[in-house]
């Protein structure tokens, strides 16, 4: 019978075992909070191609969890100390938030992405959730050190089932604890008891090798005792009393019912994230299961709580999640933790689409691939495509249409070129669509623009494009790019960077007359922007930023810099809007 039950399993519709292991490399797009030697270090090293320095920089990596987890094992499978992570445990809408727009709040809906990998936790009920969350904690086992032990954040409509999942994976022997969450709030009187908890399941790799400190709650104030030591002594008859010896100890060993306050509706650590977490629940876990210096992991990061703890208590960090809205709220949360070491913003980029293109256009020679690639994508813009040139690839409403490369940013050579052609055949209007831009071109195109005469729009390639069945059901749009202006005016070595303007052509369609009603002045749609004063054409460093937060939700629009030497340096500004959407501009000043 024991053996019996050591190979019980849960079984559902469709459940598939052996998990998709590609590995991609990460883009770096941003760097925060580096100094300028480490800078310059890693510098050197991208022109040498060898690693010298070695420095651990934290990450936060905005993408598909299951793609993300599976790129990360070349380098960190078996080197994860502490996993903490909080999935979807609900059917409610779970990548909606709110995000404040002229002080007022504004409902944002799922974007596609988000709406898609709902469907995908959702689409066929239990049996399309538990798929998931199976292909993601195989990844999570196999990235966890020997030591290393995983907290599962749920509640009572999944719990149970996940449990089993885990107990297969992990195996029973290595289940630990469900650690329940108890929290007071406002109830509602309905036919049932008041839901005021949830589960946290603890698992070791290796019990028995895992990490774990014990941690201790204080006796009450109302004891006796009040946390004084006691010690057994006996009577000449032989009979044991107990004593008080005066000394204090460390209190009663904490048990797995945690009584923690959910986060104050108005308290300064609420960031209005649908699923945040209390820092002091977090802060539990991350003590009793890891070390200083040990890397913790988050892959359904959210608001970014685990990590903002994992910094202040001197561990290494790595946070994932598939929201852009998300990566942008944790971005802020960690600038305001003091001294917040340094950190990267990392995606897949134009690695994950360079793995979708070879995915359909396998066995295909390499110029039948890229014309079904750019027709394609001209099916999704609804233009009809046209042949006999070059670089012009369709036409839709009287303007014509060219395709940026799957695997490279549209470059100001890229669109002279197509200008060129498209005079050569009498057309004055073109769309170009991109799925990235070279820093900058945008104020150049407008020259060009101005120029020639010919009407130019640079629009993005959604990254829904990937996505078979958004393409099926016509749901992707194709944007504008964000206009950005600024000025810069230098005297002497002194620099001074004002943004004059910046307006979103692209809001969210569902909510696009609710933020317009909203916004009062261009101001209002900045919630976030950074300064990278000398660009070196590697990474976004961000070296000065100002943002909206609760308690300042005024934004300072001009910042100055003073540079060390005379020279030639490129500034990129850099904007983030309330929806999470980053817009750069380049800019080159020289300093005499």
């Amino acid at each position: 019978m024991a053996e019996e039950i050591q190979h019980t399993e849960l079984v559902w519709s469709g459940k598939k075992k052996e998990i998709d292991r590609i590995p991609l490399p990460f883009q770096v797009i941003e760097t925060v909070n580096e100094s300028k030697a480490d800078r310059d270090n890693r510098q050197m090293e991208l022109l040498s191609g060898k690693k010298t320095t070695g420095k651990w920089r934290n990450k936060l990596i905005w993408g598909d969890n299951k793609l993300v987890m599976a790129s990360l094992l070349k380098e960190f499978a078996g080197k994860i100390d502490l996993i903490y992570i909080d999935p979807p445990f609900a059917t409610g809408a779970d990548f909606s938030y709110k995000t404040r727009v002229n002080g007022e709040d504004v409902v944002k809906e799922p974007s596609i992405i988000e709406e898609l990998a709902y469907r995908d936790t959702w689409g066929k009920g239990m049996d399309s959730y538990l798929q998931m969350m199976y292909d993601r904690l195989v990844l999570m086992k196999d990235l966890l050190s020997e030591n290393g032990s995983i907290y599962v954040h749920l509640d009572w409509h999944v719990g149970h089932y996940v449990k089993i999942i885990m107990d297969e994976i992990f195996g029973k022997g290595n289940c630990l604890n469900e650690v329940v969450w108890y929290y007071r709030r406002w109830n509602i009187a309905a036919r049932v008891f008041a839901r005021s908890h949830d589960v946290i399941l603890f698992y070791a790799k290796l019990a028995g090798q895992h990490i774990f400190k014990n941690l201790y709650i204080l006796k009450s104030e109302k004891s006796s005792a009040q946390g004084k030591a006691w010690k057994s002594v006996f009577d000449e008859e032989g009979r044991r009393h107990s004593i008080l010896t005066g000394e204090s100890t460390k209190g009663v060993p904490m048990p797995d019912a945690w009584e923690i306050s959910i986060i104050n509706p108005v308290g300064l650590e609420r960031l209005d994230f649908p699923t945040q977490k209390p820092e002091s629940l977090l802060d539990r876990i991350v003590k009793a299961s890891s070390n200083e210096g040990d890397i913790v992991a988050d892959f359904f990061c959210g608001s970014g709580t685990t990590g903002a703890v994992a910094e202040k208590l001197g561990r290494r960090w790595i946070m994932c999640d598939l929201g852009r809205f998300a990566i942008h709220t944790t971005r802020k949360r960690l600038l305001q933790i003091k001294d917040c070491q340094p950190f990267e913003i990392l995606n897949l980029g134009k690695y994950e689409r360079q793995y979708w293109y070879t995915t359909i256009s396998s066995g295909k020679a390499k110029e039948q691939s890229i014309i079904e690639y750019i027709r394609f994508i001209l099916s999704l813009y609804k233009a009809e495509p046209i042949s006999g040139f070059q670089h012009l690839h369709g036409r839709k409403a009287g303007r014509v249409v060219h395709v940026g490369a799957v695997d490279a940013p549209v470059t100001l050579a890229e669109v002279e070129e197509v200008i060129d052609e498209c005079k050569k055949a009498k057309q004055d209007k073109i769309d170009i669509l991109g799925w990235e831009f070279e820093m900058g071109i945008d104020a150049e195109v407008e020259k060009q623009a101005k120029a020639t005469g010919v009407k130019l729009r640079l629009l993005k390639i959604p990254r829904e494009v990937m996505e078979k069945r958004t393409a099926e059901l016509g749901q992707v749009e194709f944007y504008d790019l964000a206009a950005l202006r600024v000025d810069i005016n230098i005297n002497k070595q002194d620099v001074t960077v004002e943004i004059k303007h910046f307006y979103i052509p692209h809001l969210d369609l569902v909510k696009e007359e609710e933020v317009r009603q909203k916004i009062k002045k261009w101001q209002d749609y900045i919630d976030y922007w950074a300064i990278d004063w000398d660009f070196k054409e590697d990474t976004f460093h961000n070296q000065w930023q100002d943002f909206r937060t609760k308690k300042e939700p005024s934004l300072e629009l001009k910042a100055e810099y003073t540079y060390g030497k005379p020279g030639k340096y490129k500034v990129v500004v850099k904007v983030v809007d309330v929806f999470g959407n980053d817009t750069t501009k380049l800019e080159e000043v020289t300093i005499k």
